[in-house]
């Protein structure tokens, strides 16, 4: 789960589950006919979270022999290669930036003065431009965040052409959850900013955001190559190529851009916490200059198929996807360095590899065909899965839904679970039913703030129109005296994206499999149900992206 991504360009579900309505219950199928084993989902984890991968991160050799591990449970399973090529591997084709150097200026009042990099502030790379200069005044533009659908507008009456924006980080509270998630996206921000005609934007990071994300791991994360996969003629894929420079500004920094401005930063961060940022022209100039390298470089998704039984609607898939990769080794540091990546995701990546194991083995294979995408680069933003929505395989046929699995965590067993997604559509109702089979409640997200929803795998197919669902163990511990959310937050401010995610961590197997049995459920439920799945009538996502599809 990459949150450094979703945190510096967004930083960052379900407001409320709404019931089914008697048309959309769901009976699912016994599962007592499948076996699934958290021993064998345990004995996975052990290997692709071992050091001999390091780490796993994209285009190493690491995350290639977890490629070829995983490629080999498939084939065992009897799932046939699901590449257009032949075999496993969709070779994914990326842009590998690298900044050689750069640097910004601050003019206020006719002083000029440099902001000194990495300390204030970080200059992005470019995937499409070797080098770049530009100077242009500065223009606050709140969260820099339209959203027509909840009467918010953070440009409304400001002129931001040929102008920097500066944006706060993540969106406004008074937004639901996943709409929120969405418009906090990097995606969003970057295009609503060239819409609007600006030609760069500056991110600015306040006080809570360096709570969550210290700065000098901002700096760590963006003095590495950064990836974007290519089109087919070599040029990068859906990336924002109207700007000229993506640039951070820490909490210092920004203060600065904001001297002798009507607005300070200070009250631009707390209306911003209020809800009611606004937006003014700021007493700053910036020149920001960047030099990129760039090279070549691929890494595969891993897809298996399973051809459904139907005649007919074994024309059609259910996607179910997790993502292999990880953050490989820490560049520097004593002792340890291997991000093993145990919970994230090599649990994900094995409890869909038992999964699709479970659906080979019924005694009917589901009618529809069943695609298993283990996929590359989610840590470098969702590229993996970005590319696979933007030239699905032709053994997925026509995609009808996506189940998508990211760093479930079993420190201790969860009596509820989350379901990010399912109320946008009918999966809604096969999710409450699984979730009463196997004896969950449904919770709502419990940290909107982060934006869960737009930083994992299922949001590249949404964006595509594809109904999808995300489960995740939830915050309420089976055991009354242990407290759930402070066992998560735990391991997010000790072990998330650290070596020490690694296979000491505590592991509760029944947990893992009484959450895999519901994932098989869900996946089950709508590969064999002959109504395809259908976005909600006037959800936000259905008519954002549904006509994709």
């Amino acid at each position: 789960m990459p949150r450094v991504l979703a945190l510096v360009l967004t930083v960052t579900t379900l407001t409320s589950l709404l019931g089914a309505s008697a048309t959309q219950q769901v009976a699912l199928p016994a599962s007592a006919d499948t076996a699934v084993s958290a021993t064998r989902i345990r004995a996975d984890v052990e290997f692709l979270a071992d050091d001999l991968l390091e780490g796993r991160e994209t285009g190493t050799r690491g995350y290639d022999l977890a490629a070829r591990y995983v490629a080999s449970a498939l084939t065992a399973a009897g799932y046939a290669a699901g590449a257009d090529d032949g075999t496993y591997f969709q070779q994914v084709p990326f842009i590998e930036s690298t900044p050689t150097s750069t640097s910004m200026r601050l003019t206020i009042s006719g002083a000029t003065s440099d902001v000194p990099l990495p300390e204030q502030g970080m200059v992005g790379p470019s995937a499409s431009r070797p080098t770049s200069e530009i100077t242009a005044p500065v223009v606050f533009a709140g969260f820099g965040v339209t959203a027509p659908e909840f009467s918010y507008d953070d440009y409304a009456g400001l002129d931001v052409k040929g102008t920097i924006v500066a944006l706060l980080s993540n969106a406004p509270e008074k937004l639901p959850s996943e709409p929120r998630a969405h418009y906090a996206s990097a995606d969003h921000k970057l295009k609503n900013a060239a819409d609007h005609g600006a030609v760069a934007v500056v991110t600015v990071l306040g006080p809570a955001d360096e709570k969550r994300f210290p700065w000098e791991q901002v700096k760590e994360y963006f003095g590495r190559p950064t990836l974007t996969w290519a089109n087919a003629d070599g040029t990068p894929g859906p990336t924002e190529k109207r700007l000229k420079a993506v640039a951070y500004l820490s909490p210092q920094g920004a203060a600065r851009v904001f001297e002798g401005s009507t607005i300070t930063f200070e009250q631009a961060v707390d209306a911003g916490r209020k809800g009611q940022p606004g937006g003014a022209a700021l007493n700053a100039t910036l020149t920001i200059t960047s030099a990129t390298s760039h090279k070549r470089m691929a890494s595969p998704n891993v897809v298996g198929v399973l051809h459904g039984s139907d005649p007919s609607l074994g024309a059609t898939s259910v996607v179910l996807t997790a993502h292999l990769d990880h953050t490989g080794v820490k560049p520097s540091g004593d002792g340890d360095r291997i991000n093993n990546g145990a919970y994230d995701n090599a649990m994900g990546s094995a409890i869909l590899l038992e999964v699709a194991r479970a659906l080979a083995g019924l005694p009917v294979r589901p009618k529809r065909s069943i695609v298993v995408v283990l996929v590359t680069a989610e840590e470098k933003g969702l590229l993996g899965s970005d590319y696979f929505a933007h030239n699905p395989v032709k053994a997925a046929g026509r995609i009808v839904a996506n189940v998508n699995l990211d760093m479930p965590v079993f420190m201790a067993a969860s009596s509820d679970i989350v379901a990010f997604g399912s109320e946008n559509s009918t999966l809604d109702a096969v999710v409450r039913a699984a979730a009463a089979e196997f004896g969950y409640t449904l919770s709502p997200d419990p940290m909107p703030e982060e934006n869960i929803f737009v930083r994992s795998d299922q949001y590249s197919l949404v964006k595509q129109g594809v109904p999808a669902v995300y489960l995740m163990p939830g915050f309420t511990a089976k055991a009354p005296a242990v407290n759930g959310q402070q066992v998560f937050a735990g391991f997010l401010a000790s072990h998330y994206h650290r070596p020490s995610d690694d296979l000491a961590l505590p592991m509760d197997l029944p947990a893992v499999e009484r959450f895999t049995r519901a994932n098989l459920a869900v996946a089950r439920a709508i590969a064999d149900d002959p109504v395809d799945p259908a976005w909600k009538a006037g959800n936000f996502f259905g008519k954002t992206f549904g006509t994709k599809h």
